[in-house]
């Protein structure tokens, strides 16, 4: 059976547990959180990153490898765009969505949830009004502006979609939402992806874990 390495909460790991319940794949779950110097689980990932995905005699570290591999080794149900095209925008936006505009929605949630959560203590609203005010909209009006008056970015649920929105489900635990008078685009997209059900099932597990539900 597949494993997957990692914690409810990671944009990461939702990202590909999302793939895997979409694509109707059975998986263990093994929990482990990233950096922690744990010996064992450097041997699967020298990085220490999560998630890791183990099937087999084959181990991968890194969403973006394991997504792209998962697609192909169980095509049945494909979430990626079949048109070359399309395949090379939406690993353009795994990357864009990965980097910057994660780095800053994981911001946001680690001052305003992990902070008094883990740490006891407060957050900065300095740093967070910095990001919220002046970071974040240059790439959120840039989302906005991609995407398509009605549907999804290539006319299915696709990797694509799901890539842009994972930053701002951690944002959201937060009480950051992205506004959609502002970017009314990109709000309604959140909201379909959020609605879309195999997502809908990980969120729903996440949100227990987390303390949500």
């Amino acid at each position: 059976m597949l494993k997957v390495h990692g914690v409810h909460g990671s944009p990461f790991v939702r990202k590909v547990l999302i793939t895997l319940e979409l694509k109707g794949l059975e998986y263990e779950m093994v929990t482990q959180m990233p950096f922690t110097g744990d010996e064992d689980y450097k041997k699967l990932n020298p990085l220490g990153k999560i998630p890791t995905l183990v099937d087999g005699d084959l181990t991968l570290g890194d969403s973006k490898v394991i997504c792209r591999y998962l697609e192909s080794a169980y095509p049945d149900v494909p979430f990626y765009p079949t048109d070359l095209a399309d395949k090379a925008m939406a690993d353009w936006y795994d990357d864009f969505a990965s980097g910057p505009v994660a780095e800053l929605a994981a911001g946001i949630f680690f001052q305003r949830f992990m902070r008094p959560r883990a740490f006891k203590q407060d957050p900065d609203e300095a740093l967070i009004t910095t990001i919220i005010d002046k970071k974040l909209p240059p790439l959120l009006s840039y989302i906005d502006g991609q995407l398509p008056s009605e549907g999804y970015m290539f006319g299915t649920f696709s990797v694509a979609d799901l890539t842009l929105v994972t930053p701002f489900v951690n944002a959201s635990y937060a009480g950051y939402e992205v506004c959609s008078d502002t970017y009314p685009k990109f709000a309604a997209h959140i909201k379909a992806v959020r609605g879309e059900p195999a997502v809908a099932t990980i969120l729903a597990k996440e949100a227990k874990a987390l303390g949500f539900g």
